[in-house]
Formats: C-alpha cells, sequence, structure tokens
C-alpha cells in the first residue's frame, strides 16, 4: 500500500476543496477494500451523490469518507444535523472512512473504518443554527464525535503512517459483528458498557469498576432504576460474544 497521493490527477485542478477532494478519494478507491465481504475493489458513485462515496457491487454496502489535512481529532465536521441523522438511521446506513493526511507531502496519515453498526444518534452532535445574518440562516450543522465510539468500533487499517495487516484488520471487523442484528435501544446500552470498559485502565477488571459509572447511566438513563442490573446484563452479554473474558465472579478481562 502506497501512502502517497497520486499528485497526477490534479494538474487541472485550482480549488483546494477539490484538489483534495479527487486526492483522497482516488487514494481510497485504489487501497481499501469491502471489510464486509473481502471484495478486493470498491466502487464510486457519482459525484454529490446523496448516499455515500463508495459502495461495494458485491455484497452492497455503503462507504462514507470523510478526510482532513493534519491529525485524527476528538471531532470530526460535517453536514447538516439532521441529514447526518437520517442517514445513520436509514435502512442503507453507511460505514464510516476516516483518513487523515499531512499536506506537506500528501502522505496519509490515518486511515480507518467505523461500521455502520457502531453508529448511534449520540455520536452526532448538534452545532448553533447559523446567525439571521448568514447567508443560510438557521441551518444547523453537526459533529461527529469520534472520542465516543469504542476502540472495538474504530478499526484502522493504517495508523501513524504504518499500514495495519489485512488479516488483523478483517479480524478486527468480524469482532464488532455482533452488533449488527441489535436493535438500536439495545445497542445504545452495548455500546456505553464498551466505553466505560475502556475507561477503566486495567486489562483485568472487576465488576465493581465498572460500576463507578453508574452514576453517569444514571444521567443518560434517568427512567432506569436498576443501573447496576443493566450493567451485569451487558457484560454477561459480552463476554457471551467473546468481547471480554470471564476469569471468575465478577472478574474479567479485556481482549487483545
Amino acid at each position: 500500500m502506497d501512502l502517497h497521493f497520486n499528485l497526477n490527477l490534479i494538474s487541472q485542478y485550482s480549488s483546494n476543496s477539490q484538489i483534495s477532494r479527487v486526492l483522497t478519494e482516488s487514494w481510497v478507491k485504489e487501497n481499501s477494500f469491502c471489510l464486509n465481504c473481502n471484495n478486493e475493489n470498491l466502487h464510486q458513485f457519482n459525484n454529490n451523490s446523496p448516499v455515500a462515496d463508495f459502495y461495494c457491487s458485491n455484497c452492497s454496502q455503503e462507504y462514507e469518507l470523510k478526510s482532513k489535512d493534519g491529525l485524527l481529532s476528538k471531532k470530526i465536521v460535517d453536514g447538516a444535523y439532521q441529514s447526518m441523522i437520517s442517514r445513520i438511521q436509514a435502512d442503507n446506513n453507511p460505514n464510516f472512512f476516516f483518513l487523515t493526511y499531512s499536506k506537506s507531502n500528501w502522505c496519509v496519515k490515518d486511515f480507518l473504518i467505523i461500521p455502520k453498526h457502531y453508529f448511534v444518534s449520540d455520536f452526532i452532535e448538534k452545532r448553533k443554527p447559523l446567525s439571521d445574518n448568514a447567508r443560510r440562516a438557521g441551518w444547523t450543522g453537526c459533529n461527529i464525535l469520534l472520542d465516543k465510539i469504542p476502540s472495538l468500533g474504530r478499526i484502522f487499517l493504517v495508523k501513524n503512517s504504518e499500514v495495519i495487516k489485512r488479516n488483523l484488520v478483517i479480524k478486527k471487523w468480524k469482532e464488532t459483528e455482533f452488533l449488527k442484528n441489535v436493535n438500536q435501544k439495545s445497542r445504545g446500552w452495548l455500546i456505553d458498557i464498551l466505553n466505560c470498559v475502556d475507561l477503566i485502565p486495567f486489562e483485568t477488571f472487576r465488576l465493581e469498576d465498572v460500576y463507578k459509572f453508574e452514576f453517569t447511566l444514571k444521567h443518560k438513563y434517568p427512567n432506569n432504576n436498576f443501573i447496576k442490573d443493566k450493567i451485569r446484563q451487558q457484560l454477561q452479554l459480552l463476554r457471551d460474544r467473546g468481547i471480554i473474558e470471564f476469569i471468575s465472579r465478577g472478574v474479567y478481562k479485556k481482549k487483545k
């Protein structure tokens, strides 16, 4: 995998946004693949497609690309808030590619995918509407909150300019698939507990370590009076799915 962009493609362009779009989309088309079915090539939708950027002709998975110059940040600025919410709740909601690059040498720094079943509306932050004096007064954009997505749902193909072996990428993808057939409400709980586990600084942890997040979870789910019961239930589901390992009563271990 060559991490450098093909600069021969941009001789006819002068707009910085067009140059970035052409380079990043071309690079992704040449270097990515369908993680769902391992199909070697992805196809591009027509420019300005209202659906996504790429699709797999074999399994019909769709992929949307977000790219930026610089470091991978906690927030990714995106378009209209309501359009994004509708998009991630649609039957054909896309998987998301995130690509960062260095403009100084036009080289990829990070390239990761977040599977569509890891996206819930909580990860989309509504920005303030544009002021009455703005050309598009009242328009409301959004941010994608990457830091809210559990580590299990962030699958790197390139990290810190280092290419990750394809078999490891596929393995990581398969570990996320248990969420595919989980409904939105239950998926939210599982993702919340995964985030709690991520925040525990030990590889082996105890049930009490997860109980420490009870107040935070109660704030998010004020109508649930059995938070600890729910925590135990979700840990059991994660254990049954092989996401965490059961060591002994009340003791678990994170999978590497």
